[in-house]
């Protein structure tokens, strides 16, 4: 089997934009991921054989990105047992409430981890499934610990120099 990988499912090419938080997300931690374009409306039967294909070439998660009713991490989750992440994308005129309630509001027993709207939801749906993937994997726990100083010690450096500015 081949190395663990995070599937990336967008309803629309339009979703790219929020998508790319998450695709540089898992660059940057060195975690392979595909991406794909795939409706649970217009294309369930291809939704359903990527799915079915990616979850037999070891992917360990999926990130459903979708608008409006939102769907597809729902359809996802139904075909697979690996964990399943639905962002919700800012489209239509509920600026994604409406994807946000679509993708949270799943039955028992078929599971999605919802997070935040757009592309900060985007960028968390790709840092949770590092996380998950770090479960097994020692040196992604590493490169998650390493970033999340990374990240600290830019926001205190941030601040260092805001205080400087204030002459604080």
């Amino acid at each position: 089997m081949s190395k663990p990988f995070v599937a990336i499912l967008m309803g629309s090419d339009a979703d790219l934009p929020e998508v790319e938080a998450a695709i540089d997300v898992l660059r940057t931690l060195n975690v392979h991921c595909e991406v794909r374009v795939h409706s649970a409306h217009r294309t369930p039967d291809a939704t359903h054989r990527y799915v079915k294909d990616a979850d037999f070439r070891g992917c360990a998660a999926f990130i459903c990105c979708a608008g409006m009713a939102a769907h597809l991490a729902g359809v996802v989750a139904s075909l697979t047992i690996k964990p399943v992440i639905g962002v919700p994308i800012d489209t239509g005129p509920l600026d994604g409430l409406d994807a946000l309630l679509s993708t949270a509001q799943m039955p028992g027993g078929i599971p999605v981890a919802t997070v935040a709207i757009g592309e900060a939801g985007a960028q968390n749906a790709a840092y949770l499934a590092c996380q998950i993937i770090a479960l097994g994997d020692a040196d992604l726990a590493e490169r998650l610990k390493a970033d999340r100083r990374a990240s600290a010690e830019d926001v205190l450096a941030r601040n260092a120099i805001l205080q400087k500015k204030l002459g604080a």
